[in-house]
């Protein structure tokens, strides 16, 4: 669809052949660089015979999916749908509407590719059309680019076939349940090339923590400092990546309680406890999830302290039983007897520990409601379509990455614990590689102990801050 025909009442593209053919000529030949096969490719295709075993006889469709719109004629920033992405590698430079089809019914999988080519100078889209025009998009690679890149077979988008009419029965798309979960589970463990790239995301979210302590004195001034840690975590994102990996969680105070706060629209007070729950996705997609919970001041008051303490014991209990052959919920469960007994210990309990964590009762999820891990790599939640006894119930493997996050939210009005707990949020999220014999800590390089965060922030010349 031409800009003129997608948007008749803004149009003033110039139509006349004399311009079309004006427009067409003086350009110099194009001086972009051969390309060369990415490093994803082999682990891609490995990926793509991996599922094809799954459904011998099958033709399996993938669509990356099209943009989306945010308001009338302004798209998101488009992101292509996981699974493509997974099995592609192609990124932050899919093409939007692009579709990968695995043929399955042979004994090697044949996969193709394909992606709208951009319209180039001999054509009047080269000007006219906003979605696929050089003159607005830019130069982009061409099909045969992309197959040299990618290692996969590409075609015209305009010559896919009418995947129903062709393939009938034989055909599954991201609509069946069943390949919807098949794309899900394949990324449970994750291959080399996944794992360098986790390794940046993290990397790059350290950075960004980094930046937002040095940046809190300006956020302590704002009456919207949340969003001042927000952005400033943001730049790092598109600096450093493609994007935030999800909506930051930027809390400060009372909102630490609050699980998904992403409003950020509050102020950071010297004496609060700010919760930063964010993560950077690179251009290939994978991303970090991390969260510290730090004091504004540069110092834990003793209450203060003695939470956290709490959280991080429950954080190190998880992290304890984390190794292959061990159930994946068991690092919840590890991370709960932390919470229940501790919780006790705090006089806030109705019933003993043993009690409250019996399945009947679980009075202490009151002040930790949410799960203690989840998976990550591609999605902040990643396999996430995985049946519940694929997910909680699955057996630790090494290649496997997910998190650590235990917490403690005590709401401003909650008036079974004490005065001095009301209005404290603490969370400490951890991304982890399982290993041969445990568990890495991919974000070991942001500080986690109480004396660790003091000083780190003292480094970073925010300890008077306010």
């Amino acid at each position: 669809m031409s800009d003129k025909e997608a948007r008749p009442n803004r149009s003033r593209t110039p139509d006349s052949k004399n311009f079309l053919k004006y427009i067409s000529q003086g350009w110099a030949n194009s001086s972009a660089a051969k390309p060369k096969p990415w490093d994803v490719a082999p682990f891609s295709a490995q990926r793509r015979q991996l599922l094809a075993d799954k459904f011998p006889g099958k033709v399996l469709a993938i669509e990356a999916g099209e943009t989306k719109v945010r308001a009338n004629d302004t798209e998101y920033r488009y992101r292509a749908h996981s699974a493509f992405s997974h099995l592609t590698g192609w990124g932050n430079q899919t093409v939007p509407g692009s579709v990968l089809v695995i043929d399955a019914r042979g004994k090697k999988a044949k996969s193709t590719l394909y992606l709208r080519p951009t319209a180039g100078r001999n054509s009047a889209e080269f000007f006219s059309n906003p979605m696929i025009g050089e003159f607005w998009v830019g130069q982009r690679p061409t099909l045969k680019d992309v197959e040299i890149q990618l290692g996969i077979v590409t075609k015209d988008l305009a010559k896919l076939p009418n995947l129903k009419k062709e393939f009938g029965k034989d055909l599954l798309t991201l609509d069946s349940a069943k390949l919807l979960e098949a794309v899900s589970v394949l990324r449970f463990v994750k291959d080399k090339y996944e794992i360098a790239e986790m390794r940046k995301a993290v990397a790059a979210t350290v950075r960004g923590f980094e930046d937002v302590v040095r940046d809190l004195p300006r956020a302590i001034k704002s009456q919207r400092g949340e969003r001042v840690v927000e952005t400033t975590f943001f730049a790092r994102a598109r600096h450093d990546g493609n994007d935030l990996g999800y909506e930051t969680i930027s809390a400060a105070g009372a909102h630490a309680c609050i699980l998904h706060w992403t409003r950020n629209d509050g102020a950071i007070k010297k004496n609060d406890l700010l919760l930063l729950d964010a993560g950077v996705e690179v251009d290939s997609l994978y991303t970090a999830d991390v969260t510290r919970t730090i004091p504004v001041s540069g110092k834990f008051s003793a209450v203060q302290k003695k939470l956290y303490e709490i959280v991080l014991e429950a954080a190190d209990a998880g992290f304890a039983v984390a190794k292959p052959g061990v159930k994946f919920k068991a690092v919840h469960e590890a991370a709960m007897q932390v919470i229940a007994k501790r919780t006790f210990e705090l006089g806030i309990l109705p019933v003993s520990a043993e009690e409250s964590l019996d399945p009947k009762n679980q009075h202490h999820r009151r002040w930790m409601v949410h799960g203690t891990s989840h998976h990550l790599g591609l999605d902040v939640h990643d396999c996430a379509q995985a049946k519940r006894e694929l997910y909680l119930e699955s057996v630790l493997e090494p290649g496997m990455i997910f998190t650590i996050e235990p917490g403690l939210y005590f709401h401003a009005d909650d008036t079974l614990v004490p005065k001095s707990f009301r209005g404290i949020g603490i969370r400490i999220e951890d991304d982890v590689l399982v290993t041969a014999n445990g568990v890495e800590n991919l974000s070991r390089a942001l500080p986690r102990t109480v004396s660790e965060i003091e000083d780190w922030m003292a480094q970073l010349s925010v300890g008077s801050a306010g």
